[in-house]
């Protein structure tokens, strides 16, 4: 029986009082994942992304675990949510024009001490001050430097649209509209190289396009490790009291970390290990995080059709957005339907060896969206199911 069959029967017997469509995540390999995502780090603490896990009880079980501190949030309702529920250093990683959650920020002590804001902009400033409605509380800011590799003079990027704010003289610019306006502390910054961290260097099929992606992102670490120091010393010239530089993602920790500059990191997709995090040649983990389907037809020789599981995920649409049939080995979409919003056909020899009832596994494109699906997620250990904790949607959080 090969790894992925033994994990079938493991996930099967577990779940077999339980009807599907439903989502598990296997702790064992939850863990493992996390161990080697701290040995990557070497000494740096690992900040949390939270839109990767979308779960308060594994944040809780993760920020537990020595190597791990802080979380890096998606949206600022969500930020003051989770400082309500305990966790007392949350980073908020992209700008927000909430005008009702600045003015609870701003109202609460406990709150503003708990929750740090992220600004690439003076107008950002603004809009907090106009929204405080009387609350006094100094509000933390992080900005955020833009990481894109910029070639033939601007003309060429490559890299996320994010921040504006791409050279030292900039962001020291900014630095120093946060620390000239009152009821504002600046105290880190924030660069998420995603052309490195998020994108892979080992695609199956397709090894000149992946020695293009391991080129350009040597290229890009290159100039960013230089850049990134360069930004730290102006704003510490700025902000002597800085807390932390903030850098990195599940795809590059280990190098990121390695950087002088750069006083911790981010990841979380590394807990779950989706399918888009495979094709890596830095790294490897195992697979949590997955979801099953039921059989519901057998429409002919070598197929099955499953209920639902067309869950796309975000980004440039492409085949690599779509979940992949996991377990058992050997199934794929069938090309004029893939997968559906109220059924999916599979195709694969393996398919005359189901039944109806019967489950089968697949794994997401990207990690926390798999959380806006389903509203519990069943922790596994061994073969059984020891607990099951609710997803943010589970606690009727849709934050986005």
């Amino acid at each position: 029986m090969t790894a992925r069959a033994a994990d079938r029967a493991r996930y099967d017997r577990a779940t077999a009082h339980l009807d599907a469509p439903l989502a598990i995540v296997d702790l064992e390999a939850f863990d493992a994942n996390a161990d080697d995502l701290v040995r990557r780090a070497g000494g740096k603490p690992i900040r949390v992304a939270s839109k990767s896990v979308r779960c308060r009880a594994l944040l809780e079980r993760v920020l537990a675990r020595d190597g791990f501190a802080g979380i890096m949030s998606f949206t600022l309702a969500e930020s003051i949510w989770l400082a309500r529920s305990g966790f007392d250093d949350v980073l908020l990683a992209y700008p927000s024009v909430d005008t009702a959650g600045y003015a609870e920020l701003t109202g609460d002590p406990k709150l503003a001490a708990a929750v740090t804001v992220m600004v690439d902009d003076p107008a950002q400033l603004r809009l907090i001050d106009g929204a405080r409605r009387g609350g006094t509380e100094t509000v933390r800011v992080c900005l955020e430097l833009d990481t894109s590799l910029k070639l033939l003079g601007g003309r060429v990027r490559v890299g996320a649209l994010r921040s504006p704010l791409h050279s030292a003289e900039q962001v020291a610019g900014m630095a120093e509209a946060v620390v000239g306006r009152p009821g504002f502390e600046l105290v880190g910054i924030m660069a998420y190289e995603g052309h490195i961290a998020g994108v892979g260097d080992a695609v199956a099929g397709r090894p000149f396009r992946s020695r293009a992606v391991r080129l350009m992102q040597a290229t890009a670490r290159k100039e960013l490790t230089r850049r990134r120091a360069e930004v730290v010393r102006a704003v510490r010239a700025v902000a002597p009291g800085l807390e932390f530089v903030n850098g990195g993602g599940t795809g590059s920790v280990q190098q990121t970390a390695a950087e002088d500059a750069v006083t911790e990191v981010a990841a979380g997709s590394g807990l779950y290990v989706p399918r888009l995090f495979d094709n890596y040649t830095s790294f490897s983990g195992r697979p949590a995080a997955l979801f099953a389907q039921p059989v519901v037809r057998r429409p002919g020789v070598g197929v099955v059709t499953v209920l639902g599981g067309g869950y796309p995920a975000s980004g440039a649409p492409g085949a690599d957005r779509l979940p992949v049939p996991h377990l058992p080995e050997g199934l794929r979409y069938d090309p004029q339907e893939g997968p559906g919003e109220v059924q999916t056909p599979l195709l694969g020899s393996p398919a005359d060896d189901l039944l109806i009832g019967d489950k089968v596994w697949f794994r997401h494109a990207k990690a926390g969206e798999l959380c806006e699906r389903f509203d519990a997620l069943h922790l596994v250990e061994g073969d059984e199911v020891t607990a099951t904790v609710p997803t943010y949607r589970g606690e009727g959080r849709t934050f986005l």
